[in-house]
């Protein structure tokens, strides 16, 4: 199995959270088959939105969810 990995992000609450205010509005940037390319990603995404500080991008690393057991 390759490591997945999600990077979506959207508007939160608050900055220090991961509460998303509308999930209808979560903007999904793609799975990637490596942390590499996650990363580069989630950079490129929170780059177009830096001066926004409720907007916040995150990476989750698939791979971990649906076999725990691989590191």
């Amino acid at each position: 199995m390759s490591k997945m990995h999600l990077v979506f992000g959207g508007r939160v609450s608050d900055p220090q959270t991961l509460d998303f205010v509308d999930l209808k509005e979560v903007d999904l940037v793609g799975l990637f088959p490596d942390y590499e390319s996650a990363e580069k990603a989630w950079r490129a995404a929170a780059q177009r939105t830096v001066d926004d500080a409720e907007m916040k991008y995150v990476v989750v690393p698939l791979h971990r969810l649906l076999e725990p057991e691989l590191k």
